[in-house]
């Protein structure tokens, strides 16, 4: 017995393990992220959702969610998702001005540094009211 338990209580000297700490369960990978969006000109807030992988415009920037993870109820909500934004010239072409996470807890932490609009993350969802991509063709 005494065997089983000496690596267990070295651990524990070494303060790798702790027996206190709350066991977290993993994140829920949701298919649709929430967003909302303010155009600086006309002082206008929008709130759209996307699925993942999908990309939508909002005024000229492309914006595509890559993943949106939540946690379970029971534990601190750290809404997150990891995004591509592009942003769209008069010519058609365009440039990544973003790639990164967002929080949704924290949106100035991964801003979208951009003149005209902000966007930042408001929630993953299950469901959406926004037909999915594949039932519009």
């Amino acid at each position: 017995m005494f065997r089983l338990l000496a690596p267990l209580a070295a651990l524990l000297v070494a303060g790798l393990v702790n027996p206190a700490m709350p066991v977290l369960a993993a994140p829920i990978a949701n298919p649709v992220a929430s967003f909302a969006g303010l155009d600086k000109i006309t002082g206008r807030i929008t709130r759209f959702d996307v699925y993942i992988d999908e990309t939508v415009l909002f005024g000229a920037l492309e914006i595509t969610p890559r993943a949106c993870y939540s946690h379970p109820l029971t534990e601190v909500q750290r809404t997150s998702a990891f995004l591509e934004v592009d942003q769209r010239s008069l010519t058609g072409t365009s440039k990544r001005i973003f790639t990164g996470w967002m929080f949704a807890d924290s949106p100035a932490l991964n801003a979208i540094d951009h003149a005209i609009y902000d966007v930042w993350l408001i929630d993953c969802k299950t469901s959406t009211d926004v037909p999915a991509p594949d039932a519009r063709d």
